[in-house]
């Protein structure tokens, strides 16, 4: 079976570079050595894994994809990039029909799936790419459909750390919060502890090796009358874990490509299911 063709945008940011760490060891894919990058990038390439990938911004970039989509054919393009570029990219990926799987959180999300649906593509979209915690928010979900307001009554503390460059709430800390509104908690997005100081970090436990790549979560319940308390941790240094998911998102759109489904943007839900 042939290798699936990938272009890996975000370059040079931290997520992007373990990608390309990852996929030059894994014979299911094939590197397309270019990235899409932000405004304010002035290098032309960037070494990732010793590999030299030419990077094209924004103002380059619809004349630059033409080029490279003669010179490789198709691919799939995997998008860590900037919580601004969330809307904009995915209308470029769906203005050139490049099927994408989407890891960047922030930016309109409805508005993001609306120009997927409308697109000639499908996609792969999700705040998190790690399996085992998409488990985690679809075992939550689950709860919150059949036991709504199991909670009532009940305070919640929600803290996410993550690595200072970080620009945004985790976005899954924001689904979280959804999934506790259900079950009777009254709490808002803004309520979340977001936490990217790196002297703060270190005294909750974050190793030094990992202070500029983790996502520590922490959601505290706690009873009225303060005698029971429920607390629920994931904590996840670097960022390997995320890179496994990634690549089953990707070989997950491929198939769906192949089937000749178009307009779609699936979850990682989907892809954990294989539907």
């Amino acid at each position: 079976m042939a290798a699936q063709k990938i272009m890996i945008n975000g370059l040079p940011g931290n997520v992007a570079k373990m990608l390309v760490s990852n996929v030059i060891s894994d014979d299911r894919f094939e590197l397309v050595e270019y990235s899409l990058t932000g405004p304010e990038i002035t290098d032309e390439v960037c070494l990732a894994a010793e590999r030299s990938i030419a990077l094209v911004t924004p103002e380059n970039r619809d004349t630059a994809i033409k080029e490279i989509r003669q010179a490789a054919g198709n691919f799939i393009s995997i998008d860590f990039t900037h919580p601004a570029a969330v809307n904009e990219n995915a209308s470029f990926y769906c203005r050139h029909g490049l099927p994408f799987v989407m890891g960047t959180t922030g930016g309109d999300r409805e508005a993001l799936l609306q120009t997927v649906a409308s697109s000639s593509i499908s996609a792969v979209i999700a705040p998190n790419m790690a399996k085992q915690i998409v488990g985690f928010q679809a075992m939550m979900a689950y709860a919150a459909e059949n036991f709504p307001g199991l909670f009532s009554g009940y305070s919640l503390d929600i803290k996410e750390s993550h690595q200072a460059a970080k620009a945004d709430t985790s976005g899954t800390a924001k689904a979280m919060v959804r999934y506790f509104n259900r079950l009777g908690i009254d709490f808002r997005e803004s309520e979340i502890v977001k936490i990217r100081n790196p002297e703060e970090q270190k005294s909750m436990g974050v190793p030094q090796a990992h202070l500029n790549g983790h996502g520590w979560h922490t959601y505290t319940l706690v009873s009225p009358d303060k005698n029971a308390t429920f607390q629920f941790v994931h904590n996840i240094n670097g960022r390997d874990i995320y890179a496994q998911g990634t690549f089953d998102a990707v070989l997950f759109l491929s198939e769906k490509i192949r089937r000749g489904e178009t307009g779609r943007a699936y979850s990682m839900i989907d892809v954990l299911k294989g539907v």
